[in-house]
């Protein structure tokens, strides 16, 4: 029957030729799916067996995006969610309760401690920091609540490289679940699954995305049962991502693997020469013997990243190190790392249990695409500020 044109322009009779192919996987952006009949309505956030059910859930752009990440770190299945933080969230609400006992390394990146003092305490969860070299000794610290243990190797401000496959082992002993933040490796470096991890979680943000320009986090499941436990949680908490920042996140998946070597290589340049300043006391690069726990990054990565932190003399005083920082002009001052972009950041490293804070200043760093001659150009310029 004719329809008006205002009709016409929600219920179109356009038709277009099927067979288009396109190297680039399709932006679907939309919140409602529509369901052939009455009968196939339903609400089920398992939308790889029941298909496609609520946007919600993710449009045929996020799923992409989330296969292409659990084939890229060897896991079942990968949850998207709108930030690293988020994923951690995710994964703590998903797999503990009132009454149970979580360890979280003391080099934790800073939000992640907020969350388990804010909000799981509230909850009736017992959070307990452990030194992040323990190793095997993390048995000492388990008990018959705990459920969770986590780890983030290297830690992201004081890089620790944490022995995993021990301490995974002493928590399966106890029935305990291992969840770790594998963004330094952009899940390609560390192979969190073959180290014994259970649950893994990266900052899209960061590598994969590459490029400064989106917010996304992604949560990868070893098996089905965690699967069922961490996505009834997700549908619960109504976490969404953008179609558009899963689109740029395939496109950052493309070049990843040029953009790590570049990184891995001028990074170390620039590490390598920071350890020749007699203004700084330690370089923390899981690569180089400086830092602690380089002898386990050697066993069990296969590359470096772009991230690492220098502590500064003791006699040096803080207001000098910000002195530096401020006179950097292609290392802009800035949270978050893994871009194309350099950065630098005057931080306080957390205080280690049983270790102490260290004793000279921190600043930590991440190096981009510029030149490394460019760069260290740069960070001569700094240095000179702190003798001014």
């Amino acid at each position: 029957m004719p329809r008006s044109w205002r009709t016409k322009l929600i219920h179109p009779d356009v038709e277009l030729p099927e067979g288009y192919r396109s190297l680039v996987p399709p932006v679907y952006r939309g919140s409602t799916t529509v369901f052939p009949s009455s009968a196939k309505l339903r609400d089920d956030w398992r939308q790889h067996e029941v298909g496609w059910v609520y946007g919600l859930y993710g449009t045929p752009t996020a799923l992409e995006l989330a296969g292409r990440v659990a084939e890229l770190e060897g896991g079942f299945r990968t949850f998207l969610v709108p930030g690293g933080q988020s994923a951690l969230a995710l994964i703590n609400l998903a797999l503990l309760r009132e009454g149970e006992h979580v360890l979280i390394p003391d080099s934790i990146y800073s939000p992640h401690r907020q969350l388990a003092d804010d909000l799981l305490r509230r909850f009736g969860v017992t959070c307990e920091y452990y030194p992040p070299t323990i190793g095997a000794g993390i048995e000492a610290l388990v008990r018959d609540q705990t459920r969770l243990v986590w780890c983030e190797s290297p830690g992201s401000i004081t890089m620790e490289v944490q022995d995993v496959p021990a301490i995974a082992e002493v928590a399966h002993r106890v029935g305990a679940k291992v969840a770790m933040d594998n963004t330094y490796s952009a899940g390609v470096y560390f192979d969190a699954f073959a180290h014994g991890v259970d649950v893994v979680t990266q900052a899209l943000t960061k590598y994969i995305g590459g490029h400064s320009d989106l917010l996304l986090g992604s949560v990868t499941v070893r098996d089905a049962a965690d699967y069922e436990r961490i996505g009834s949680t997700l549908q619960t908490l109504g976490m969404a991502v953008s179609p558009d920042d899963c689109s740029l996140a395939l496109r950052g998946m493309q070049t990843l693997g040029v953009r790590l070597a570049a990184l891995e290589a001028s990074t170390l340049q620039v590490a390598q020469w920071l350890a020749g300043r007699e203004e700084i006391a330690t370089v923390l690069h899981p690569a180089l013997p400086s830092c602690p726990g380089h002898e386990i990054w050697r066993r069990d990565f296969t590359g470096s990243t772009s991230v690492f932190s220098v502590e500064f003399r003791p006699e040096i005083r803080r207001s000098r190190v910000r002195s530096f920082v401020d006179a950097l002009e292609l290392f802009p001052i800035g949270w978050s790392w893994g871009g194309v972009t350099s950065l630098a950041v005057p931080v306080n490293p957390p205080r280690t249990a049983g270790e102490g804070r260290r004793a000279g200043a921190l600043v930590r760093f991440n190096v981009g695409l510029e030149d490394p001659a460019d760069l260290i150009a740069d960070l001569e310029v700094g240095l000179r500020a702190i003798r001014a």
